[in-house]
């Protein structure tokens, strides 16, 4: 099957359903051991400063640990990176890594001393109840699905789904058959612009959002390494969750129609031939409509120049954010100052916020909570798939010269 085909078999038989990682700033690998510190510096998992509350502590509500088996270590150490192994509320009872070199410094770095040789060895174990997918982009799907059908609550790194419209339906359904919980580590849910905006966003201080923007800009010449060399010439918008966050983590909404135009690049990686996914392009910008009858420019780019990393604005009726929130009425100024403070709450003793923009340690301990508290996490699976799905459509509408596609719709049962 060609890579690129979107198959809308199941989009066009069943309607549209109602309503990561490559990353963008460094870790600190130091903390990881030896073998560790000599990796290079990725950009995105460097420890950030994030806007935390003092006065607004994390508070105690269980003292039950769930045990938690992790996935993947990879370039990224992405499975160390969401404070699994420091949270209070966790037990990390086992890892896995198909390469015995990282399964080790996934254990050393988890300080866990049950490994398995590969996911599917590990969800067998029936004393782990939940299961974080850190594995290369490519096997997310099947990796989700097979660790709910053993029973496992599941949090896997971005995207959701990698580049095909059947994989989020059977990713959805599975999601629902199983009544399992399932979230998506969207770093961008939790940098401070987005949190703030969330909070002011469901008080009514943006109104009906009219525009936004979002961009991810991750420059890629020479490309990092991955399983199967699966990050060699990607299309941009099938990584598009940074960017597109900053519409659908702030507003719960969706994506609804797309037209969108790619850079035809000059890197190697995107020659004829050069990458398994015959892309040519190494930026695409996606003109969206939204689901509350806006607009939306959303930007990934692996090969223009400049600054990088994951940034958005957005434009309401009575609200905009562009840097720093304005409203354009007393009315609205008030219910906005209302809210008091918005900045993030403290996480539990011993939790770092972490890289992305101070995000890691939230979306950690959002998924932890969630189970122990028994409900969906914040980017739940109609979240993640309304996030990701919108891009594997965009590149289509890439490859057709920007005509404009309908996007299928996800939401909770």
């Amino acid at each position: 099957m060609n890579p690129n085909a979107i198959s809308r078999r199941s989009f066009l038989t069943r309607g549209a359903v109602a309503g990561a990682a490559f990353a963008s700033l460094t870790a600190p690998f130091a903390t990881l051991g030896d073998d560790v510190q000599s990796k290079p510096q990725i950009q995105g998992f460097d420890d950030t400063e994030t806007n935390i509350d003092p006065n607004a502590p994390w508070e105690k509500f269980t003292d039950r640990k769930l045990r938690v088996g992790i996935a993947g270590f990879g370039l990224c150490h992405f499975g160390a990176q969401f404070g699994f192994q420091d949270h209070p509320n966790v037990e990390v009872v086992a890892v896995s890594d198909l390469f015995p070199d990282r399964c080790a410094g996934l254990a050393q770095a988890c300080r866990c001393e049950k490994t398995y040789p590969s996911l599917e060895e590990m969800i067998k174990d029936d004393s782990i109840e939940a299961i974080f997918v850190a594995t290369d982009a490519p096997s997310h799907v099947d990796h989700v699905c097979k660790a709910l059908k053993a029973g496992k609550h599941v949090a896997s790194a971005v995207p959701a789904v990698w580049g095909n419209v059947d994989d989020a339906f059977r990713l959805y359904e599975t999601v629902k058959e199983t009544g399992l919980f399932y979230g998506m580590f969207e770093t961008s849910s939790f940098h401070d612009d987005v949190f703030q905006a969330r909070r002011i966003y469901q008080a009514g201080g943006f109104g009906q959002m009219i525009y936004t923007e979002g961009e991810y800009y991750h420059y890629g010449a020479g490309n990092l390494e991955g399983y199967k060399d699966w990050r060699i010439g990607l299309p941009p918008q099938w990584y598009p969750t940074h960017s597109n966050a900053y519409y659908t983590c702030v507003t719960g909404g969706s994506f609804t129609k797309v037209s969108c135009v790619g850079h035809v690049s000059k890197l190697e990686e995107y020659q004829k031939g050069a990458n398994a996914y015959d892309n040519p392009f190494g930026t695409e910008v996606a003109l969206f409509t939204t689901s509350e009858g806006g607009s939306a420019r959303m930007a990934v780019s692996w090969d223009s120049a400049g600054w990088g990393g994951e940034t958005g604005r957005m434009r309401g009726e009575v609200g905009a954010l562009n840097g720093g929130y304005s409203a354009i009425n007393e009315e609205v100024q008030k219910k906005v100052a209302e809210l008091g403070e918005i900045r993030k709450p403290q996480l539990p003793p011993g939790v770092d916020a972490g890289g992305h923009g101070g995000s890691h340690g939230y979306l950690g301990s959002n998924f932890v909570e969630s189970v122990l508290k028994g409900r969906h996490p914040l980017v739940n699976v109609a979240l993640a798939l309304n996030t990701t799905v919108a891009g594997i459509v965009a590149h289509q509408s890439a490859l057709r010269d920007g005509e404009l596609l309908d996007i299928p719709q996800f939401k909770m049962w």
